[in-house]
């Protein structure tokens, strides 16, 4: 599915059951905390910091990047960002500056 098909998705999704977006502030706060939810599992599942005992709750990482993603599509439909001509232009900026640096990398290798 192409990047301005899935904002004209959430865009539809708002309007049918989330009323209106949240208000620029509000999204980016929420952002925030479902970034420190993919931190957490990270941190649990594949770093060095353990479960707590009394944690019952299912940790679901691709669930939790989802509501990461949402909420960027949300900040992007509310600025009118096109995300897919923005990152198309990311990728190709990063690929010129990139490409020789991680190649010429020894800890790469």
């Amino acid at each position: 599915m192409k990047i301005k098909n899935i904002q004209k998705l959430v865009h539809n999704w708002i309007l049918n059951h989330g009323v209106r977006y949240f208000d620029i502030l509000t999204n980016t706060i929420l952002l925030s905390e479902e970034v420190g939810e993919v931190s957490r599992i990270i941190a649990r599942n594949y770093g060095e910091q353990s479960k707590k005992k009394n944690c019952k709750k299912e940790e679901n990482l691709g669930e939790e990047l989802s509501d990461v993603l949402f909420i960027i599509i949300c900040l992007a439909n509310q600025t009118g960002i096109n995300l897919e001509e923005s990152f198309h232009k990311k990728l190709k900026k990063k690929e010129i500056r990139d490409h020789t640096r991680h190649h010429e990398n020894e800890k790469l290798k």
